[in-house]
């Protein structure tokens, strides 16, 4: 996790100084400052020190993985990495009610911004619950 926070803060650090520069560049060219494009850049700045800060913590709790270790070869990273569904048409639905909601969206249509996060909804809950019920039931 060590590598996931140095980007995040290295990405924070930048957008602060986007945001400086950005303050000095409107209030040079235009003659008042541009807030916001600055308020922009500040909370995004915010919002990777707070990502990088969860994966400061989260470094400091578990082992260094093969990725955070300078003497570590490719070998020490193999190994099984987690359960992918190889047949789930899951993923597909909620793609589907995800843009059913987006449509709404841009049309400002509520009802159908309503059934497209309703499709999310049960989407996500059928994905998590798929090898827990019916003929995939891990018995």
């Amino acid at each position: 996790m060590k590598s996931e926070y140095r980007i995040f803060v290295g990405v924070s650090a930048f957008l602060f100084a986007m945001a400086a520069l950005y303050g000095w560049w409107s209030n040079h060219t235009l003659g008042s400052v541009e807030w916001i494009g600055v308020v922009a850049l500040i909370l995004s700045g915010l919002l990777c020190v707070m990502c990088g800060g969860y994966f400061w913590f989260v470094s400091l709790r578990i082992d260094p993985r093969p990725e955070d270790r300078h003497d570590a070869e490719v070998s020490d990273g193999a190994g099984e990495v987690g359960f992918f569904s190889p047949g789930s048409y899951w993923p597909f639905g909620i793609g589907l009610a995800a843009l059913t909601a987006a449509v709404g969206l841009a049309f400002w249509e509520v009802w159908v911004i309503i059934i497209g996060l309703g499709g999310c909804i049960v989407g996500g809950a059928a994905l998590i619950v798929e090898y827990y019920t019916g003929t995939r039931r891990a018995h």
